[in-house]
């Protein structure tokens, strides 16, 4: 079998697992031939290998087959000298020339320890800010300057495609070129299990302790993962008071604040906290509208010019709020689609390209939704809208947002009530009267309702 029926194969692998995953993975697998049903690949280091062999193979099996090259194993094997150096730029492993930066690895302090590939889109540079993200930039710069550590560690938290990810990939790049000596390792949560996991199967413990110990940052993402997973949360404990004590700048993020991950250790929530914790907010239409401007720009270099008719940007900034992933992924659509059939990017493009889209973004208000704005409107705890405390601090937001679940949803009282923590729908109703009945004297709390309703309804 030649390279090029498995650059046909590691085409359908991409188009199955995704760009994010293929690049992580596959790509670094260098095609070593095929001889008696055993198809072989080098990788640039052990854990890759293991990684894939792991997760993969049926995958690769299956395209394989599916090109006409049927193989019954996959053996893969760690290159000589691979475990020094990555991929070169600019050229995957599957040979095919790759459009955007290829991916670099971070600098680990071992060879053996390999971080995960960073994006090269992925930098400050195009990173866009705004006020629901201000914060979290602003600590995050000031982390790569790679200065006295004053805050450890940083943790970003947010939901998904508001631009955790981004900002650490941009702290690993930043530090890597400003500073090469440091070592730096940026790896998911769920790497790092993998890795302590081998290291006790493999009776490595001490090595893997050592090394982890040894880099000068340490940056996991998706921490959430490790909740419920005794033995890889004591370690990270103690890995994570380690370099502690040693000075060294730890960066984490997850997909909720600290004391909302369910099944973590008290004594780790609380480390966790003891730093700087940032909440990535969701995005509001200024902020999506400069993405859509910025991402326009870029385009536009890989596309051509384009025209992009008046009002076009400003109605997705608007019907899009998800996350930036899907409003990047839309807009990659629409340039895609206008450079395929010659045509203006206009309002009749944007019906018919992106109808699937639009749809779901005209899906009605959640109860769930609506107790995410009003918390973060009246900056307090989403968990303290649902749980039982009546200080007044919470007992307003939590009013309002009764009288907006009975407003804007088709939601009965018994149950909002569900929603609430299991509240009496009595008590739903009461709290929708009081909204109800101050609006009119309290200008305050009407504008604060007439915001709440257009953020919702955007």
């Amino acid at each position: 079998m030649n390279n090029a029926l498995w650059e046909q194969a590691a085409d359908e692998i991409r188009r199955s697992i995704g760009d994010n995953h293929f690049r992580t993975w596959i790509s670094q697998l260098e095609f070593a031939g095929l001889e008696s049903g055993v198809v072989r690949f080098h990788a640039p280091t052990n854990f890759v290998g293991d990684w894939v062999k792991r997760n993969y193979t049926d995958r690769i099996l299956r395209a394989l087959g599916n090109v006409g090259a049927a193989a019954e194993r996959v053996e893969i094997s760690a290159s000589r000298g691979a475990e020094r150096a990555a991929p070169a730029p600019g050229r995957p492993a599957n040979g095919k020339a790759d459009p955007e930066p290829a991916p670099a690895r971070v600098a680990t302090g071992d060879p053996d320890l390999p971080g995960a590939p960073l994006d090269g889109r992925f930098r400050f540079d195009n990173f866009v800010v705004g006020k629901p993200n201000a914060l979290a930039h602003a600590a995050a710069r000031r982390v790569a300057e790679a200065g006295p550590v004053t805050f450890n560690p940083l943790f970003l938290y947010g939901g998904v495609g508001l631009g955790k990810t981004h900002l650490m990939h941009a702290i690993a790049w930043e530090l890597q070129a400003a500073q090469p000596e440091l070592r730096v390792l940026y790896l998911s949560a769920e790497q790092f299990m993998y890795r302590f996991v081998q290291a006790l199967r493999d009776k490595q413990v001490m090595d893997f302790k050592g090394l982890f110990r040894s880099v000068d940052v340490l940056m996991v993402d998706d921490v959430q993962f490790i909740a419920g997973k005794e033995s890889t949360q004591e370690e990270f404990f103690h890995t994570f008071n380690a370099l502690v004590d040693q000075n060294r700048q730890i960066v984490i993020s997850a997909d909720r604040a600290p004391g909302e991950i369910q099944n973590m250790e008290e004594r780790i929530r609380s480390r966790l906290q003891c730093g700087l914790v940032v909440d990535l907010h969701p995005t509001d239409y200024e902020l999506r509208l400069g993405i859509l401007q910025q991402k326009a720009e870029q385009y536009a270099d890989t596309y051509g010019k384009m025209t992009i008719v008046s009002g076009v940007l400003e109605f997705l900034a608007h019907r899009i709020t998800t996350n930036v992933r899907v409003l990047e992924g839309a807009l990659t659509r629409l340039f895609a689609f206008a450079s395929l059939v010659g045509r203006a990017i206009d309002m009749d493009l944007v019906q018919e390209c992106l109808a699937d889209i639009l749809r779901a973004s005209e899906q009605r208000v959640t109860v769930e939704e609506i107790q995410r704005k009003v918390a973060e409107h009246y900056n307090v705890r989403l968990a303290d809208i649902i749980g039982p405390k009546r200080m007044r601090t919470i007992a307003r937001p939590r009013q309002v947002a009764m009288y907006l679940s009975k407003e804007l949803t088709s939601r009965s009282l018994p149950e909002i009530g569900r929603r609430f923590g299991g509240r009496d729908h009595t008590t739903i109703m009461h709290g929708v009267r009081k909204i109800d009945s101050l609006r009119g004297s309290d200008r305050q709390l009407a504008e604060d309702l007439d915001l709440l309703r257009r953020l919702l309804q955007s």
